[in-house]
């Protein structure tokens, strides 16, 4: 029997799992990070404008080129090892530099990056940062020193990770030459898979915490639209309880209140969708880390709590605010609906009324023109019928207005008979 056939896609799937490896770190060493972003559309960008840029950088190196398609990446370039890593709004650059220099987080190592290629990138910088790896001092105290030269002291967040193997330490400030400041402190004998996905997870913290505070400026940006809306609904929904103006006229500036309201919940619907994904990768990697406290300091999570917890909660209260809204709108526009249905009902009742009215009053009309056309009609009958009998009134011995008087009856009543037999066939047809 021929082998039973793989889905098209099982082995991709599969190795899809395994395509973003932790990197190999050993203290001590350095780390240079950059995520690059599209300023708009970032989602639909294309893609292949990063991969370009990333083959750019590598022929600088002499450095082997991705396969096509590629979404992550990593090689030597020169004397460093290069890790790129391809997302849905933005790629990521990390370099991992041997050993330390005698400045800490020494803006020279961003160098690694030319800044004509950095020049060249399709797109902006969302965050940058400089990661410092060394070995843990024995003496605790110490390592508190370092912390308190190398950040500002109140916004330290330090928290001994990975059941006191290591201790990690960050500001989540720009410094002056443009890039966040992280320290990793390593006991010895820690595994290098192990330092690398402290490593890495301290810049995907520091990216994903980025991203998502885009959410937060862009509810920043709605929130007097959404205001002027809210006014308008409350005031619309006013005008129909109490009801004042013309249900039509209140139901017209409804759907289009309502309309712009759809026109911003749809520009918005990505950035806090994505916003509320992003806030959930901050969380995550910050509980792999397992943090304890340290020296009394505030942790990561902590940080993040006091800091960066509240901006994500008016992201989430916004965009429950758009969907109450529109909830509101809809509700009102329904019942706005009923009651022009109801007025416009109660005004073809009137018109019915008044279309019975008018038959009654043409029924009316007719039947005295049939009245006055049987009397017009039998006249001329009368007459004609007389002039046709007048020359045997000598003979029969009858006067002229005698055989007139004769006759007139039995004319009128077949005049009559014959309009109305006419009339009910008409009807009939009707």
């Amino acid at each position: 029997m021929p082998p039973i056939q793989d889905h098209p896609l099982r082995y991709k799937l599969a190795n899809e799992l395994h395509a973003r490896p932790f990197p190999s770190l050993t203290a001590p060493c350095r780390a240079v990070y950059l995520a690059i972003k599209k300023p708009q559309h970032a989602a639909s960008r294309d893609k292949s404008l990063d991969l370009a840029h990333l083959t750019d950088l590598l022929d600088r190196y002499g450095a082997q080129h991705p396969q096509p398609g590629a979404t992550h990446y990593s090689s030597v370039i020169g004397q460093h090892m290069l890790k790129w890593e391809q997302h849905t709004e933005f790629v990521t650059y990390t370099v991992f530099l041997d050993g330390l220099t005698d400045r800490p987080f020494d803006p020279a190592d961003f160098e690694v990056f030319p800044p004509d290629w950095l020049t060249e990138a399709p797109g902006v910088r969302m965050t940058s940062a400089l990661v410092r790896i060394c070995e843990r001092p024995e003496d605790e105290d110490r390592t508190g020193a370092l912390i308190e030269d190398w950040f500002v002291s109140d916004s330290i967040a330090a928290s001994a990770v990975i059941g006191d193997d290591a201790v990690i330490a960050g500001d989540f400030r720009i410094d002056p030459a443009g890039h966040q400041r992280f320290a990793v402190f390593t006991r010895p004998g820690i595994g290098q898979r192990r330092v690398g996905r402290i490593v890495q997870r301290l810049t995907e913290i520091e990216t994903y915490k980025t991203m998502s505070m885009l959410g937060f400026s862009r509810v920043k940006e709605i929130s007097p639209k959404l205001g002027q809306i809210d006014t308008e609904l409350s005031h619309l929904m006013e005008a129909m309880t109490q009801g004042t103006g013309s249900a039509e006229d209140t139901l017209k500036s409804l759907l289009a209140t309502s309309a712009e309201l759809e026109s911003l919940s749809a520009r918005t619907s990505f950035r806090l969708g994505a916003t509320d994904a992003y806030e959930a990768i901050v969380g995550q990697r910050i509980s792999v880390l397992r943090e304890e406290r340290w020296q009394g300091r505030q942790t990561f999570a902590e940080f993040m709590m006091r800091r960066y917890d509240p901006a994500m909660r008016t992201v989430k209260s916004t965009e429950r605010r758009i969907g109450t809204m529109s909830e509101r709108a809809m509700r009102t526009s329904q019942l706005l609906r009923t009651r022009v249905e109801v007025e416009r009902a109660a005004q073809n009742q009137q018109l019915l009324e008044g279309m019975n009215k008018r038959a009654e009053m043409q029924l009316r009309l007719q039947r005295t023109v049939e009245g006055l056309s049987t009397v017009a009609i039998s006249y001329y009958a009368v007459s004609l019928a007389s002039y046709l009998l007048y020359p045997a009134a000598e003979p029969l011995g009858v006067s002229k207005g005698l055989l007139t008087a004769a006759v007139t009856p039995p004319v009128i009543f077949a005049v009559w008979f014959l309009i109305r037999r006419l009339r009910e066939a008409a009807e009939a047809k009707d």
